[in-house]
């Protein structure tokens, strides 16, 4: 044969992942909410007209189930706000999938959580703002958001669910993580998550007004350790989640485990990310309207972007933790640097290191700028400009 042994014959390439366990269907960028750290992209509004149909969704599912993937999230904005919610929850269960609905808990009643029961969803995690009513209320835009979540989660409880609560802490609440967790325990809770705000999205926009102190980090991990053993001393079966900041660690994380490794997002329009925020990055996503999860999988340049290490510079290609944390989240360093192959500043080699530093020290000031709210109107000053 001339001109080459495998001239004519298709090239074998090195596998560099595996399949997508996760799924995760954002539904809709809609939300009755103003949560101003929310992780949808700031310009979401440019994108609620073009939403993608019931068919369409179970076409992903179909072959999400084809790739491998075994877990479904049902996520927004608030999945609620689609009217065939309970059509989608069936589908996806009778494919075989475990399904989890992320839900604020408004627009939720009795009727919806049995009729999403008899679908078939297997898990409900409802999310507070805080165990005050008047700071809740305040943050999420709503008079009537924190009774309203009380009593959903009562009505998950009694409707035979694992309670699962989030509260994502912040400096208006963080110092009330006692109050937060003797809530959950009022609420019979089985999981807790006490998810410390991560800098993404909203939340990126509201960095001075949303992170805590180092000391006030600190004594909210210690509270929860404290409680963690109070309860385990009792035999309470609840478990609390805690977890960190990325800007209080001296190494990244794992970030979804890897890119393209084991987690799909989809968006309300149908693109598909590697996680819920890449969105934000200057790379080229396929949409699952032109392309199946299947080629999107393996063959999209997005989604090979940053699986293997071919991308990395230094000081991730000579790191003995490349392995571990895979150069940390691409999302962050854009963010911060202006160039997602740089090293995740989170990490103590990084050469912007200097970053996360300032960031901790303007976080011991008083925060000086009003919170800027998640809604339709801010988004579209950032669609436009």
């Amino acid at each position: 044969m001339s001109g080459g042994a495998c001239q004519g014959l298709p090239i074998s390439l090195p596998k560099t992942h595996g399949q997508p366990l996760w799924l995760l269907a954002e539904l809709t960028y809609k939300c009755p909410l103003q949560c101003p750290y929310c992780s949808n992209p700031k310009d979401f509004a440019g994108f609620n007209d073009n939403e993608l149909s019931t068919q369409e969704w179970v076409r992903v599912f179909e072959e999400g189930r084809k790739l491998g993937a075994v877990q479904l999230g049902f996520s927004g904005g608030e999945p609620l706000v689609r009217q065939d919610l309970d059509v989608l929850i069936r589908e996806a269960r009778q494919m075989g999938y475990y399904t989890n609905l992320i839900t604020s808990g408004v627009g939720l009643n009795e009727r919806k959580v049995e009729s999403f029961r008899e679908a078939g969803l297997d898990h409900i995690q409802v999310s507070f703002q805080a165990s005050d009513e008047t700071v809740n209320n305040m943050l999420a835009g709503s008079a009537k958001a924190f009774q309203q979540k009380l009593k959903m989660a009562r009505e998950v409880k009694a409707q035979g669910y694992p309670m699962v609560l989030n509260f994502v802490t912040h400096r208006h609440n963080i110092d009330q993580i006692d109050r937060i967790i003797e809530l959950c325990i009022e609420l019979e809770a089985d999981y807790v998550e006490l998810a410390t705000c991560q800098y993404y999205g909203w939340a990126f926009e509201n960095r001075q007004q949303l992170m805590p102190t180092r000391a006030q980090l600190e004594r909210a991990e210690r509270i929860t350790n404290e409680y963690r053993a109070k309860l385990a001393a009792q035999g309470h079966p609840i478990k609390l989640i805690f977890v960190t900041p990325d800007y209080y660690e001296e190494r990244p994380k794992a970030c979804m485990n890897g890119w393209g490794q084991v987690f799909l997002t989809v968006t309300p329009d149908g693109q598909a990310l590697p996680c819920h925020s890449a969105r934000m990055l200057p790379i080229e996503f396929p949409n699952v309207r032109d392309m199946s999860l299947q080629q999107i999988w393996d063959e999209s340049p997005g989604f090979n972007h940053f699986r293997g290490d071919d991308w990395m510079q230094e000081p991730c290609r000579s790191c003995d933790e490349k392995d571990k944390d895979f150069g940390g989240c691409h999302c962050q360093a854009y963010m911060l640097t202006g160039d997602a192959t740089n090293a995740d500043p989170v990490c103590s080699k990084s050469e912007h290191h200097g970053l996360i530093l300032n960031a901790r020290a303007e976080a011991e000031l008083p925060a000086t700028e009003p919170l800027l709210f998640r809604n339709e109107r801010n988004s579209r000053v950032f669609y436009k400009g």
